[in-house]
């Protein structure tokens, strides 16, 4: 089914680790929020060449960012005017705006569900202070801890968290505490992520100058195993590398970016999907403004070869609950491709890190901390 992604491109507060297209400065809201609506308009037919006048239906629709919950209600509500013009939602919709703790007032989260917004991404990214400062998060403990009670207290049941490991601060006891945290205050969702040091970040030069402790591997990959043993003990399903639900609170707008089903984003750096082809906006939100003015998409577009498809299936699948298809490849990639695939797969179940199901590759426990690298292996050229 459509999903429809907005693309925010404000912050109060730069994060250290963030690589994501955004600014700190406000000065182009009013701009942006003209072009955005403009841009939902130019591309009404992105889902279909019919020119009559009825409604697409939306499945889900996602505000990601950047930071979305600095929005105004006013903001919000212009942007949901123009997403209605075109499209349509009913109460089995999925609509998340991701939201940073120190906006979730009772009253903004009352303004929010007054809209229709019925999931909230929370970054919480921790529960102690010392971790928020590494980071460089703006929100503190306490205002993380309100949030989510807010959230459910204004009757929003469909939240998740997200929750970094990994962080030189961050003890394996503090760890499972964070995690347990969240358990406690009966969150159904978590995504989770281990910290990543990306080029041009302040991270990454802080961590150069040494005025910051170095991200280590190790122990990632010891707090991802604790993670998956609490999980599990807390009938989290593990559906994906980085996410985690309980029965009837998978993402379902990610969910179509994992299994291939087509998605529309829009503004600066968003990202689009359909039948094969690739579309991607500037990540300028400036040059965004102009070239939408200007009556043009700010966009570049890539079809992808069948070579393409093969290993950007290999890997979406392999890191879900669900696996790599083999009689999917086979059918649609042909039996050169599977009879290679299959080759290659056969060390990493000898070694129990992948197995084979139902002619499904599924990683193992073992396996997923490794994930990239595998799905890296099993691609074909």
């Amino acid at each position: 089914m459509p999903g429809l992604y907005i693309h925010i491109p404000f912050c109060r507060q730069a994060c250290n680790y963030c690589n994501f297209h955004f600014s700190v400065s406000q000065k182009n809201r009013p701009d942006f929020l003209s072009a955005l609506v403009k841009e939902i308009n130019i591309t009404k037919d992105f889902y279909t060449s019919s020119k009559n006048n009825s409604k697409i239906f939306l499945d889900t629709l996602y505000f990601g960012g950047g930071t979305p919950s600095i929005l105004s209600i006013n903001e919000l509500e212009q942007i949901f005017v123009a997403i209605s013009s075109i499209y349509d939602f009913n109460d089995k919709s999925e609509i998340t705006l991701e939201a940073n703790p120190d906006d979730l007032t009772i009253t903004k989260i009352a303004e929010l569900k007054s809209l229709g917004i019925n999931r909230l991404s929370i970054g919480i990214q921790s529960f102690f202070e010392e971790d928020l400062m590494y980071m460089n998060r703006l929100h503190s403990v306490s205002q993380a801890e309100d949030s989510i009670k807010n959230v459910f207290k204004a009757g929003i049941e469909n939240i998740t968290i997200d929750l970094i490991y990994g962080i030189p601060t961050l003890t394996n006891e503090r760890w499972t505490r964070n995690l347990k945290k969240a358990f406690e205050f009966g969150v159904p969702h978590i995504s989770s992520y281990a910290l990543t040091v990306e080029e041009k970040t302040p991270l990454d030069f802080f961590i150069k100058k040494e005025k910051l402790q170095p991200v280590s591997d190790e122990l990632a990959a010891i707090q991802f195993e604790i993670m998956l043993e609490l999980m599990e003990k807390n009938n989290f399903q593990h559906y994906e590398i980085s996410n985690f639900g309980k029965s009837g609170f998978f993402s379902r707008h990610n969910l179509s970016y994992w299994t291939g089903l087509p998605y529309l984003g829009l503004g600066p750096a968003a990202h689009s999907y359909i039948k094969g082809k690739r579309f991607w906006n500037i990540s300028n939100t400036s040059k965004y403004i102009s070239s939408i003015n200007d009556n043009k998409l700010p966009r570049e577009c890539e079809e992808l070869s069948l070579i393409q498809q093969v290993n950007e299936y290999i890997m979406t699948s392999i890191r879900t609950m669900w696996g790599c298809d083999l009689f999917k490849i086979k059918n649609e990639f042909g039996d050169i491709v599977f009879q290679k695939i299959e080759k290659t797969s056969e060390k990493y179940i000898r070694n129990g890190l992948l197995m084979k199901e139902n002619n499904n590759l599924i990683l193992t426990k073992k396996g997923k901390f490794l994930a990239d690298g595998i799905a890296a292996d099993l691609f074909v050229d």
